[in-house]
C-alpha cells in the first residue's frame, strides 16, 4: 500500500517536494495544504493537487478566489500517514503540537531546530537510525552538502579534522524584490557558523567547523574545504572517496563550468524542473591535496538539494524501506539524480 503524504507550505521548497512525491511508485501526495491564494497555489491547482486551507481565515480567501478546497490542515492530518511541512521557520513549530496531538509521524525542514524532533537525517550518513521513528529534521542544504561530502571521506577512513568557509546567497531567487543584500558582503559574526554544529546533530564524531559570508547573489551557496586527511593520500583516493556517494557530481573548469551561473544554465539544459541541481556539484580539476591536506570547492543549489534527502526520510519514518542503499537508489532513480 502506498503511504499517504501530506504536506503543509507550498513554497520553495514544498512545491519541489510536492513533486517529488508524486514521482513515487510506493507513496502519494495525500493533499497540499497552505494559507495562500494567489499565482501560487494556482501551480498546484494546476497540477491536480488538492488542496486544504491551514486555517479558518484561509479558508475565506481561497474560497473568495474561487479556489475549489477540500478542507482544512485538520481534515488533510487525518487521513494521512506522514506529514512533510515546509512552512516558514517557527510556524512549524506551532503545528508539531496538532501533529503530536493526532499521532501523526512528520518531517520538518533545517530552518527549524535539532531538539523540535531530536533527530536530524542525512540519508548517506544517518537513514538507518530514523526507521520507524515518529519525526526528523532534514537538515539545512549547506549543512545536507557538508554531510555528503564529509561522510564520504570518513566512510573511506580518510576524514581526521574538517575547516569550511561558505559563501552563502543573499536570499532565495524568487524574493530578491524584497530584500537581500547589494553591493556588499556579510561576514557572519560567529565562528563556527550554524552549519558545522549542525552537522554534528547528525554525526556527533565529525570535528568540523564552518566560517559563513552573505553574498549578493541568489543562485546557490559556494563552499571552499580544507580538510586533514587521516594520512597521506592521493588525488585518486580523494576522488574514489567521494565517489562513494551518488549525489555528489564532478564538474571542471574545463567544461566552461566555472561560475554557479554557467552550472545552472547547464541543468536548465538538461531539463531539470527549475534547472534543480539535487548533486553537491564539486570541481573535480580545482580538486588539490598536498600530502595529508585536502583542499576542494563546490556548489550548493538551495532550493533543490535537500529535495531527494526529504524523499528518503518519508521512506525511513514510515519504513517502506528498511535500507537506506535502496531507497536513495529509488530516490535518485525518481529524481534522475547522476543520470
Amino acid at each position: 500500500m502506498k503511504q499517504k503524504i501530506a504536506l503543509i507550505g507550498y513554497g520553495v521548497i514544498g512545491k519541489r517536494v510536492a513533486d517529488a512525491i508524486a514521482l513515487q511508485y510506493d507513496m502519494e501526495l495525500s493533499g497540499v495544504c497552505d494559507v495562500i491564494s494567489d499565482w501560487r497555489i494556482h501551480t498546484a491547482i494546476n497540477k491536480g493537487y488538492t488542496i486544504y486551507a491551514a486555517n479558518e481565515g484561509a479558508l475565506i480567501e481561497m474560497s473568495k478566489a474561487g479556489i475549489n478546497v477540500s478542507g482544512k490542515m485538520h481534515d488533510l492530518l487525518i487521513k494521512s500517514d506522514l506529514v512533510v511541512d515546509c512552512t516558514p521557520k517557527k510556524i512549524a513549530a506551532e503545528n508539531i503540537e496538532v501533529y503530536k496531538e493526532l499521532g501523526i509521524k512528520f518531517i520538518l525542514q533545517g530552518g527549524e531546530k535539532h531538539e523540535t524532533t531530536g533527530h536530524s537525517f542525512s540519508a548517506e550518513n544517518n537513514y538507518a537510525s530514523a526507521l520507524n521513528l515518529g519525526s526528523t529534521r532534514v537538515v539545512s542544504c549547506n549543512t545536507t552538502s557538508i554531510l555528503r561530502t564529509l561522510t564520504a571521506l570518513k566512510k573511506a577512513k580518510l576524514l581526521q579534522t574538517a575547516r569550511g568557509t561558505l559563501l552563502r546567497r543573499a536570499t532565495d531567487p524568487w524574493e530578491s524584490h524584497l530584500g537581500g543584500i547589494m553591493n556588499t558582503l556579510v561576514p557572519e559574526k560567529d565562528i563556527p557558523s550554524h552549519q558545522g554544529p549542525d552537522a554534528k546533530s547528525v554525526d556527533p564524531e565529525l570535528d568540523v567547523i564552518t566560517m559563513a559570508v552573505k553574498v549578493p547573489e541568489t543562485l546557490s551557496h559556494l563552499h571552499y574545504w580544507n580538510v586533514k586527511l587521516s594520512r597521506t593520500a592521493s588525488k585518486d583516493e580523494v576522488m574514489e572517496a567521494f565517489k562513494l556517494s551518488t549525489r555528489i557530481t564532478f564538474i571542471n573548469y574545463s567544461d566552461g563550468l566555472l561560475s554557479n551561473n554557467t552550472i545552472k544554465e547547464k541543468y536548465l539544459d538538461m531539463g531539470r524542473p527549475w534547472g534543480d541541481m539535487y548533486e553537491v556539484a564539486l570541481w573535480e580539476d580545482m580538486l588539490t591535496v598536498e600530502r595529508d591536506e585536502l583542499f576542494y570547492a563546490y556548489v550548493v543549489d538551495n532550493q533543490a538539494i535537500v529535495i531527494p534527502e526529504t524523499i528518503d526520510a518519508i521512506r525511513a519514518l514510515t519504513g517502506i524501506e528498511g535500507n537506506a542503499e535502496k531507497s536513495i537508489q529509488k530516490t535518485n532513480k525518481s529524481l534522475g539524480i547522476n543520470s
